[in-house]
Order: structure tokens, then sequence, then C-alpha cells
């Protein structure tokens, strides 16, 4: 099975929240992890505002932070290129989708036609519009 994690999935490696042992257990069982580009810059930004906020504690924070520099070369990054923004814009416009979603939704796709993996791309999302758009694009859901 090959997984594709959105954001809001993909920070539940990092930060200890509800669904955290779900998305481990998937990653460990999966043959592949693709996500986005620019989820690094969001777990970067989720990771700073959890600071910030003092939800997070300084050495969790730190040790998340390393630890996403570490595994960022173990995941399928799909690039920002332009069939991945025109794809967006397409999803934008079909599911009313937030333009990092749709991102999201287009990067799932295009890792889909470059794996050639049809009906077993695993997507992983805690928003439920962006689920709901992954599973009318032919996506199987993580089920939380």
């Amino acid at each position: 099975m090959r997984l594709y994690l959105d954001t809001s999935a993909l920070v539940k490696l990092y930060i200890e929240e509800e669904g955290s042992a779900l998305v481990r257990g998937e990653v460990d069982r999966a043959v592949s992890v693709a996500t986005s580009h620019i989820a690094f810059v969001e777990i970067r930004s989720a990771l700073s505002r959890k600071h910030g906020l003092g939800e997070v504690a300084a050495g969790v924070f730190h040790a998340a932070r390393a630890s996403l520099e570490d595994d960022w070369s173990c995941f399928m990054v799909v690039g920002i290129t332009e069939a991945v923004i025109r794809e967006a814009a397409r999803l934008v416009d079909k599911h009313r989708l937030r333009a990092y979603d749709a991102i999201h939704l287009a990067s799932a796709i295009q890792f889909r036609r470059e794996t050639g993996e049809e009906g077993s791309i695993l997507f992983a999302a805690w928003d439920d519009n962006l689920a709901n758009a992954a599973k009318r694009e032919g996506f199987q859901l993580l089920t939380r």
C-alpha cells in the first residue's frame, strides 16, 4: 500500500495528538509515503505556532524539528510544478477547496499518476472537506 499524507496527517508523526498512533501504524505498513513540498513549511509553521502558544514544550519542539529534517528525505515529495498547480486550480473549482488543500490533493493525484497505483493509494487528512474531495477523486481514505 502507498500512502499520501497531507500536513494535518503528517504532523501527527511529530506531535502527539489524536490519530498519531494510527498514522504511525500506516506509515510503518506503507511501501512508500508521499506528501507535497508545501508540507515541509506547513509543518514547521504548525510546530512554531504550537510552541509559541505553549502547547508544545521546547524540548518536544526542537526534537520534532530535528526529526522532520531527518525524515524528509524518506518521503516521496511531490514538487510544485505547473501541472500540479493547474490540477489544483481545477480541484478548487470542482470541490471548493482551500488553496493548499487543493495543492495536496493535486499532489496526491500526481503521485498516483507517477506510481500507476490507481486503486491502492491511501489518502490521509484530518480535514473533512479535503478527505471527502479525495474520496470523490477515487482515493481510499485512512479511516479515523
